[in-house]
């Protein structure tokens, strides 16, 4: 048997918000969005990449949902490689980006690594990679 991870799939409450947050700050790309009126939601598909080469995050949304959905304690983070962390992080906090955690040494380790929140509260993970190229 072979299988391919597709994508990561998170509820949202404002999906303009969350798309400005993974599209400007972050630099993916919004691969295809589609309105399901039937069901009353909309899918937005965000990556880096095609999705039949990458990994992406699908952004559900919901159209009645009243209220911010609460963090699920099952959820950890997404993750993504940046090169500088420090210029990413000054970056993102200048763009008004939260910062949850200052890019440092993770705890009983050297990997220099940060973590940022998306507008529902979703955190991310930044790892310093130094392949990693802009």
């Amino acid at each position: 048997m072979s299988f391919q991870f597709l994508h990561t799939m998170i509820r949202v409450f404002d999906l303009e918000k969350s798309l400005d947050f993974y599209t400007r700050h972050l630099g993916m790309t919004l691969l295809r969005k589609q309105d399901y009126p039937d069901g009353r939601f909309t899918l937005a598909f965000v990556g880096y990449g095609e999705e039949k080469d990458h990994t992406v995050i699908e952004l559900t949304h919901n159209w009645d949902q009243a209220e911010p959905y609460a963090i699920g304690s099952g959820f950890g983070h997404l993750a993504l490689g940046v090169a500088d962390i420090y210029a990413t992080c000054d970056g993102l906090r200048a763009d008004g980006v939260k910062i949850i955690r200052e890019p440092g040494p993770m705890k009983h380790g050297k990997t220099v690594i940060a973590f940022i929140e998306d507008p529902d509260g979703y955190k991310v993970e930044l790892i310093e990679r130094a392949s990693q190229h802009d």
